[in-house]
């Protein structure tokens, strides 16, 4: 065994920053997989069926396949000092410790996406890393889920146009992406015990859309959920697997379980699953596949076929390959440092939302400033596998002192004649998210004091608040100057945030999701079990003892997600989805249909082009993002009031204008049928608003669909 270690030391540290190769074909990579199986033994393709080291997949680098490092990356690439045996890989002195992805879904501009993913691919390199675990893309569910800041909103489609480019971006630098986490996987409330429960129609409207689409930009690998869907462990799931990613999406990827996720060997094997990851001693398998070979219940067939996509996809990338015969260009990589930083900031600047301003933003520099709250002087970011350390990290503190000078004055826990005194009060609050855990949809008890207090004290109290995901603003929202929500900005994003503050950066997010007043508003207020407390969950992150127990957790609103669920049953939340305030003012008007003599009727083969133009009002050039909604008229199912089905970014000078033009095709009117198992439009009339936001609509056009 010290061999083979040894073996693998040399080669992964070798392939650490390897010059990214054009991916074979899909047939020559299954021809040479099949060659490398060929070699195998029994044992040795048993040996294949698990992970090695907890984060390498498995190899047999006598053979010809080594072992491949994989790292986590929901914010950047993670330094991994844990592993049982360090010597394996040659880590970088650091990386970049990105924002979370939740901040660039809020730039609604997917072109950063591309962008964001390739600087985060050449990192990965940089650490040794053959696959990248992510990018994640569950739905946002519901508020409390510790993981919403690894994801990318509420909206499918939206999560969709930002996945499809961070893929493309990542793997242009040869790091596969590993789309995660399949299916379904919307609370972190014992997480190995959850059950979704969930109809067809939500799974392909809402929950598979960003998949398909991560699957479609040609993502090399799949990771699936730890959640049961409808009654069976993902993981283990032919349905899940074979039925709807393999059959129904076409993947012919890697697909591997998330950490100690599977418990039924031959669930495993006859799934369409291809490793059981980590591999280590928590998995509890109920019979080995040795002893289900020996019983006729699986066959030396099976493990073939479980392993060779694995085999064929990292022949397929190079992975292989490039281990063996790579240059080390690490220095050329450490390079691009610079330009990912610029990639960080930009993604801070243009993520961060402005929510309210009652006129206070921008500031001027010689404001005296009282700066306070929990993330004043610590770098806030998300918990878990995303954790990145990151290297420079500025502070609240730092980035305002640089601008506001003495002027500025940082008090953890000022009083009332404090706060009264200060010419702008800065508060920078929020929360803590993480992994194996939900969290109340709320601050803490004494950070929510402090706002309170805040506000109550001094009308020109800015809050800056910094969490995962949506937290309950309503007892002081309406009190504070302004809001802004700048997520977990990264490790200069502060500098970003301040640069709004001061005027240098003219703010341009929108929210990737809907901010509700209270959490009962919420169609997931019952995600955890009746009698259960979220509480519960804490000092048990990884819930090694619980299988086979589980709870269900039922989708009742089926496509009714986010604001769908929030338009649909005239709840109006405190904040709307793609709501997102700037330094200027925009106009929408003089909407047309460009197609056809402006003939509104969208047929099979003739798609719409609608135009509509933006105009900016104010003084200054800003950003304005132009969002497409579609709803039906007279449907024939439950559908929501209205959908996204496009949205443009676009930067109008002061009193200039721009025309968007958007194509729109008829499959975009389309439903999720579930008596054919596939998509369907009804003829009909059909409504095409246009606005800034789901509930700022400025323009509605007829259409008819043939």
């Amino acid at each position: 065994m010290k061999k083979i270690v040894l073996s693998a030391i040399a080669l992964v540290a070798a392939w650490g920053g390897a010059i990214a190769q054009p991916q074979m074909s899909r047939e020559e990579a299954e021809k040479q997989a099949e060659a490398l199986l060929s070699k195998l033994t029994l044992d040795e393709k048993i040996s294949m069926t698990r992970g090695y080291n907890k984060f390498f997949l498995p190899g047999v680098p006598e053979k010809g396949i080594p072992y491949v490092y994989t790292a986590d990356a929901s914010s950047g690439v993670r330094i991994n000092n844990k592993l049982p045996d360090p010597n394996m890989i040659e880590h970088p002195a650091k990386t970049t410790q990105f924002p979370a992805t939740i901040a660039l879904a809020s730039s609604f501009n997917p072109e950063l996406a591309y962008e964001y993913g390739k600087a985060v691919g050449e990192e990965a390199r940089m650490a040794g890393a053959g696959i990248l675990l992510g990018p994640g893309m569950n739905i946002y569910r519901s508020s409390q889920c510790g993981r919403n800041f690894e994801y990318l909103g509420e909206d499918p489609y939206l999560a969709a146009r930002f996945v499809e480019q961070y893929v493309e971006g990542m793997q242009s630098t040869g790091t596969m992406a590993c789309l995660k986490h399949f299916v379904c996987n919307n609370t972190e409330f014992y997480r190995r015990r959850s059950n979704s429960i969930v109809d067809e129609r939500a799974i392909m409207e809402i929950y598979t859309p960003a998949f398909k689409a991560g699957i479609d930009a040609g993502a090399g690998s799949v990771m699936t959920s730890y959640n049961l869907v409808n009654g069976e462990w993902a993981g283990q799931s032919k349905y899940v697997i074979t039925d709807l990613l393999r059959g129904r999406f076409g993947f012919d990827g890697l697909v591997m379980s998330d950490w100690r996720s599977v418990y039924d060997w031959k669930k495993i094997v006859l799934s369409g699953q291809n490793v059981e990851m980590p591999g280590d001693e928590f998995f509890y398998p109920t019979e080995s596949i040795y002893d289900l070979i020996a019983k006729g219940e699986l066959t030396e067939k099976n493990v073939d076929d479980m392993i060779r996509p694995m085999i064929a996809a990292c022949v397929r990338f190079g992975l292989y390959d490039n281990i063996n015969k790579g240059e080390r260009n690490k220095k050329e990589l450490a390079a691009n440092m610079p330009a990912h930083l610029d990639v960080a900031y930009r993604t801070a600047a243009e993520g961060t939302v402005l929510l309210k301003n009652n006129g206070i933003l921008p500031l001027n520099t010689d404001h005296k400033i009282l700066l306070t709250g929990r993330w004043a002087k610590k770098n806030p970011q998300g918990g878990g596998s995303s954790k990145v350390k990151g290297y420079d990290i500025v502070t609240f503190a730092y980035a305002l002192k640089e601008s506001f000078g003495s002027s500025l004055e940082v008090v953890e826990k000022p009083t009332a004649e404090q706060l009264e005194a200060a010419d702008v009060v800065i508060c920078a609050t929020g929360t803590y998210d993480t992994e194996g855990a939900e969290r109340p949809f709320a601050m803490e008890k004494k950070d929510e004091a402090l706002v309170r207090l805040a506000v109550a004290h001094n009308p020109r109290t800015i809050v800056v608040v910094n969490s995962g995901s949506g937290i309950n603003m309503s007892a002081w929202a309406d009190k504070a100057a302004a809001v802004l929500y700048g997520w977990y900005p990264g490790q200069n994003g502060y500098k970003a945030i301040r640069d709004i503050i001061i005027g240098k950066v003219n703010p341009s997010g929108k929210l990737p999701m809907t901010l509700e007043r209270s959490f009962a508003d919420s169609p997931a207020k019952n995600t955890v079990p009746k009698g259960a407390s979220i509480n519960q969950a804490k000092g048990n992150p990884n819930e090694k003892f619980f299988y086979p127990f589980k709870y269900d957790v039922h989708y009742d609103e089926s496509v009714l997600v986010g604001y769908r669920w929030y338009e649909t049953k005239g709840i109006a939340p405190l904040f709307p989805f793609g709501h997102g305030l700037s330094y200027t003012t925009f106009t929408l008007t003089e909407p047309k249909i460009l197609s056809r003599g402006k003939v509104k009727t969208i047929a099979e083969d003739k798609p719409l082009k609608i135009a509509i133009a933006v105009t900016n009002t104010g003084d200054r050039e800003g950003s304005e993002v132009v969002q497409l909604y579609v709803s039906e008229k007279n449907p024939t199912v439950l559908r929501p009031k209205k959908e996204l089905k496009a949205f443009r970014k676009v930067t109008v000078e002061p009193n200039k204008k721009q025309v968007v033009v958007f194509e729109l095709d008829r499959s975009a009117l389309g439903f999720w049928d579930e008596t054919t198992h596939d998509w369907k439009v009804n003829a009909g009339e059909y409504t095409i608003s246009l606005g800034t936001s789901s509930a700022d609509i400025a323009a509605e056009l007829s259409v008819t669909a043939l």
